[in-house]
């Protein structure tokens, strides 16, 4: 139960980081997605049992949000949580370099796919531009290992770990 009470306080700490992040970082057009770094750094602390659903809810709370095509988060965030697993034998997630390259390339896939999903299923193009997403990427990788840090402090060891 406490890892559960946990997971959720690391949830809501997402949603005010995201939105604290994407407010300051708009005025320069940047697109940062901190709530996306939340859920690669659940992945890769969390076993997939516990981290696909928290992807996913990552990704459907900010589909709430959004006011033409619901799921689409949800389903980048699950799409990027199966990327994470697929290298979790690969990388090391303790080490910092791995964490931002990670965080820095999904990010960037994730909108490129987001802008996809807006194009073939609500025919209108949302793509926030090549500098916008790059931009947005960069700053959200160079945050990222604070965010594996403090999941990793919260949730490393525990039933939902990895380690654990």
């Amino acid at each position: 139960m406490w890892n559960l009470i946990k997971l959720m306080f690391l949830f809501i700490l997402a949603t005010v980081v995201h939105w604290a992040f994407a407010s300051v970082f708009s005025y320069w057009g940047l697109s940062v997605n901190m709530i996306l770094a939340f859920a690669i750094a659940f992945c890769a602390v969390l076993k997939p049992g516990f981290g696909y659903p928290a992807a996913f809810i990552c990704g459907l709370f900010l589909d709430f949000f959004g006011a033409k095509l619901f799921g689409n988060n949800a389903f980048t965030f699950t799409v990027a949580a199966c990327v994470v697993y697929t290298l979790s034998d690969r990388f090391d997630f303790d080490a910092v370099p791995p964490q931002m390259v990670t965080v820095f390339v999904l990010t960037f896939l994730v909108g490129a796919l987001n802008s996809l999903l807006f194009l073939w299923f609500a025919s209108t193009d949302m793509w926030p531009g090549f500098w916008s997403l790059a931009g947005g990427s960069l700053v959200t990788a160079v945050f990222s290992p604070v965010v594996f840090g403090l999941v990793r402090l919260l949730m490393g060891g525990g039933t939902f770990s990895r380690q654990g």
